[in-house]
């Protein structure tokens, strides 16, 4: 009399809902050994004994890599034993990098530990194009 049965249209199917997401989540209970492609962010709490290439990378605190890390944003939290190739990059006070680091833009906090190289990642130049006779077009 009081409850109305929900149709199936009142809601999303698990596949409908799921096609929809944004960002993929790897929790504390998760490791992989292998290298990881995500076209999407990824949001890392877990261990990861491989590559990771991804749009943006959220590492948590507990979190552990052990690869090269390329995203075009990153914020660091936890454990990485590689290199990290970031446009945007931003290392928190828990961060602990044994590898170097290149970025167009920069975020370090007090107390972070890095052990490794900085360097600004290169702007790729537009490519010229050159006629027969050595003339160029821009």
């Amino acid at each position: 009399m009081f409850s109305k049965k929900p149709d199936s249209t009142d809601r999303p199917s698990g596949n409908a809902a799921m096609s929809d997401s944004t960002f993929s989540v790897l929790g504390p209970d998760i490791a992989i050994k292998g290298d990881l492609t995500a076209t999407k962010d990824l949001h890392l709490d877990g261990r990861i004994d491989g590559d990771i290439t991804c749009a943006a990378l959220v590492q948590g605190v507990s979190s552990e890599v052990t690869g090269t890390v390329v995203a075009e944003s990153a914020r660091i939290a936890g454990t990485i034993k590689g290199s990290i190739t970031a446009n945007t990059l931003v290392i928190l006070k828990t961060a602990r990098i044994e590898g170097d680091v290149a970025y167009q833009s920069l975020t370090i906090e007090e107390g972070a530990q890095v052990n490794g190289k900085f360097a600004p990642r290169q702007v790729e130049a537009e490519p010229k194009l050159m006629l027969a006779g050595g003339t160029e077009v821009n």
